[in-house]
């Protein structure tokens, strides 16, 4: 039936040419032209996480910069903060570094409030949070800038943030907000192949990594900057990534920032008034609804239509689009629909139409 159209939360769809970008001949990843190759797009990358500082390049998933992190920034003790199975994991992911980790877990569904990492950052026990800002599993945005602001009252707490279903969709002021660490895997809103994460942290972050005894090596946030200062990557990159990057990049700023903001607002927007239309509730708590993904409820949460939705994945599918059928504890009683990258009205509307058949087969 040929290539089957991805609307999942991630990988997404990749255009034919990011693909060309991707198959440049190879460079010397310790060349000049690599040095200009990153040189290059260091500005666009900056500007595109409104920062200052550099930004990094790891050949790894988002979860090799994450653990990084917790490697780098945890001396004392982490509160994970978890509203969903991303999030969730990442306290699993500091016990397993040896880190002493406590969870501040809300009901899946719900997103991370001030209010809550505010009265635990109180005791003084904590050294760093780690909080996902997109949770994908449950189509959760919690309100970032919001949580931020605690960072003026408890400076010294390193605050890292998982952008990874978020950036370059919406707008995060990275030097503005004062956090310390934001990074993304590029096959989310970035709409690139799986494989390179984009991060950055602060300067604090860098001094505090730097008395860090067993903060490994291949994730080591001081390698990474001394390397940066030189357009260069710690290890051997992907440079097929950086390539398709750089073309991502033209893209991106070719549109406008504001411009690829509103498109993800629209089409977000759009895939409520679809699940609206048809009788379904959203599974997030009203008002923190994610803009790169939609979590439909499907009796995960009472009230709303139910489905069956293997039976739904499956018509949608012989139409040419994949769907996801939730995830984790609520797969099967919720569905999602990513509308995130390089999706538009007009090809949100070519998936609609296909859902729409769909529905009225069940």
């Amino acid at each position: 039936m040929g290539h089957v159209k991805l609307h999942i939360p991630g990988p997404v769809e990749v255009s034919e040419k990011t693909f060309r970008a991707f198959c440049q001949p190879m460079i010397g990843h310790r060349s000049q032209a690599f040095k200009d190759l990153y040189a290059s797009i260091q500005p666009r990358l900056q500007a595109l996480l409104y920062t200052r500082q550099p930004v990094m390049l790891s050949t790894s998933s988002a979860w090799g910069v994450m653990e990084g992190a917790v490697r780098n920034l945890v001396h004392k003790k982490v509160l994970n903060c978890m509203c969903g199975a991303f999030s969730d994991k990442w306290y699993d992911v500091s016990k397993r570094c040896g880190k002493e980790a406590e969870p501040l877990q809300v009901p899946w569904g719900s997103p991370i409030r001030a209010d809550a990492i505010d009265k635990r950052l109180a005791t003084g026990e904590f050294d760093a949070i780690t909080v996902i800002h997109n949770e994908t599993s449950t189509g959760v945005m919690s309100p970032l800038a919001e949580i931020a602001e605690l960072k003026k009252k408890y400076p010294d707490v390193m605050f890292i943030i998982d952008c990874v279903s978020s950036m370059s969709a919406v707008k995060i002021e990275f030097d503005a907000l004062g956090i310390d660490v934001m990074l993304a895997g590029t096959q989310k809103a970035l709409a690139l192949p799986p494989g390179l994460t984009i991060f950055t942290f602060s300067e604090a972050a860098l001094q505090k990594a730097s008395k860090a005894k067993d903060r490994g090596y291949y994730f080591d946030f001081v390698e990474f900057r001394k390397n940066a200062d030189q357009n260069m990557t710690p290890s051997t990159p992907s440079i097929a990534h950086v390539y398709a990057l750089a073309s991502k990049l033209e893209e991106i700023f070719a549109e406008g920032l504001d411009a690829r903001f509103a498109r993800h607002r629209q089409t977000s927007q759009g895939t409520r008034d679809w699940a609206a239309k048809h009788g379904f509730t959203l599974f997030p708590d009203p008002g923190f609804e994610s803009m790169t993904l939609t979590c439909v409820n499907n009796g995960a949460k009472p009230g709303g239509r139910v489905i069956d939705v293997p039976k739904f994945q499956k018509l949608v599918r012989e139409m040419g689009f994949l769907i996801d059928g939730g995830y984790g504890k609520i797969k099967g009683t919720t569905f999602r629909i990513s509308n995130m990258g390089d999706e538009t009205p007009e090809t949100m509307a070519q998936l609609y139409a296909a859902m729409d058949e769909a529905i009225s087969k069940l």
